[in-house]
């Protein structure tokens, strides 16, 4: 990859509860490359090096999606002769907005794809592009021959045990909550266990959209209507730094999003020693079968939350350290940023 580089992203900003960890994507681009442009929706709070130039498209401003799209085209145009090549992260729409442009200007194009389904308007964005990232192959983006599989990009010096000590048989739900995130499946888990008598403590943290606010407030009744109030708890989403110490609170981290992408949320708990119970098929050959339950399975979901509270803490230990491992060789920011600049 050429060392001057634009890159088309949704945020940059470390308060973000969910795309703050974008900024050290940033920062560790930034030593493999001579100079950076950015080109974000939003802009906030950040610490960037002095090789990196941010521009904002003026969301946290206020300004219309015209007004986007019209800063848009006058980034791309104006930086023209400080970039040789554009990563555009998520946004697909920005390859079809730019892509005939970039590539009238000879700019190879880069995208980083990462969702089980997809469009017409992916199909035209993976056409434009010369090379598309993600993360795992049952992702929609993984069909086409210019794609390649990529590290998930942890941040294992962030996300470490910090020794403090957790609760037992505390369960953790973190992330933004959503009916592609499947958190009922996991208050059903959760009423069932409640039924069982077997002794638990959960949390899910995280924010809903507006158009999922109606979803969140589903699955609070539901834990009301259910008798679990007492062992459940809700807490609102944490910026991005924070959520390294609240991996280190609980003890196993719960994960129900279906196949097709590979949450980062699971390898950040697995790098801090949280013991992951999750569906997605992706992560098969790669954790413990043992903590892998059937999508939209309640009931096995339940089974398998009961059994590794069955472990032994050397068993426990055991299944940390092959998981921070696992997360360390393969998924590390670092490995991420060698194996891009490599393309």
């Amino acid at each position: 990859m050429s060392t001057r580089l634009l890159i088309v992203t949704q945020a940059i900003d470390t308060e973000d509860p969910v795309l703050g960890f974008f900024v050290r994507w940033v920062e560790e681009f930034a030593k493999h490359a001579e100079h950076i442009e950015v080109i974000c929706l939003k802009f906030g709070r950040s610490d960037l090096p002095k090789n990196v130039r941010v521009h904002s498209l003026g969301k946290e401003k206020g300004v219309s999606r015209v007004s986007y799209v019209l800063n848009f085209y006058k980034y791309i145009w104006r930086l023209r002769h400080d970039y040789d090549t554009v990563f555009v992260h998520m946004n697909q729409e920005y390859v079809v907005l730019g892509g005939v442009f970039w590539w009238l200007m000879s700019k190879r194009i880069l995208l980083w794809r990462n969702h089980p389904e997809g469009s017409f308007e992916t199909s035209l964005a993976v056409f434009l592009s010369d090379r598309v990232f993600c993360t795992s192959n049952q992702s929609y983006t993984a069909r086409f021959k210019k794609t390649q599989i990529m590290p998930v990009g942890t941040d294992t010096h962030v996300f470490t045990n910090i020794g403090k000590e957790r609760m037992k048989h505390s369960l953790l739900v973190l992330g933004r909550v959503a009916p592609v995130k499947r958190q009922e499946i996991i208050i059903d888990a959760l009423v069932i266990l409640h039924k069982e008598d077997v002794f638990f403590t959960a949390c899910f943290v995280g924010d809903a959209s507006l158009r999922d606010f109606h979803y969140y407030g589903t699955l609070r009744k539901k834990v009301v209507e259910n008798g679990i109030s007492e062992s459940v708890s809700f807490r609102g989403a944490v910026p991005y730094r924070g959520t390294a110490k609240i991996y280190n609170e609980f003890e196993v981290f719960i994960n129900a999003t279906q196949s097709g992408s590979l949450d980062k949320t699971i390898f950040e708990a697995m790098a801090c020693d949280m013991l992951p119970i999750v569906s997605n098929d992706s992560l098969k050959g790669n954790i413990e079968g043992s903590f892998l339950f059937k999508e939209n399975d309640s009931a096995d979901l339940a089974e398998k939350i009961k059994k590794l509270f069955s472990l032994s803490d050397e068993q426990k230990d055991m299944f940390r350290i092959k998981n921070r491992d696992f997360v360390v060789k393969n998924h590390s920011l670092e490995k991420l940023a060698d194996v891009l600049f490599r393309n």
